[in-house]
């Protein structure tokens, strides 16, 4: 996958997240509003043939957007690790 910032301040950071797919999106939007300092979480595809997620992450002032989306991709990580240790231990 590929960032590419649009628009980035203190509270707000809009991206596109070229590879992606509703999949990950929706997973990653769903862990950012895990996070209590997280204001907007959304992603939008403009258009089905191009096919890149423009992310929108707006934070309240106790923490950066970008901190935001960094703590959430380590708890995704996480989370798709114990789920593969769940499949090796189910031997599937």
């Amino acid at each position: 996958m590929e960032i590419e910032v649009i628009e980035q301040s203190k509270k707000k950071l809009i991206f596109k997240l070229k590879g992606a797919d509703h999949t990950f999106c929706n997973a990653l939007k769903r862990e950012l509003y895990s996070d209590e300092s997280v204001k907007i979480s959304s992603y939008t595809i403009e258009h089905p043939l191009i096919n890149i997620p423009k992310f929108i992450v707006e934070t309240d002032t106790s923490k950066t957007p970008e901190k935001a989306l960094s703590a959430a991709v380590k708890r995704l990580q996480g989370t798709n690790a114990k789920v593969l240790e769940a499949f090796k231990k189910a031997k599937l």
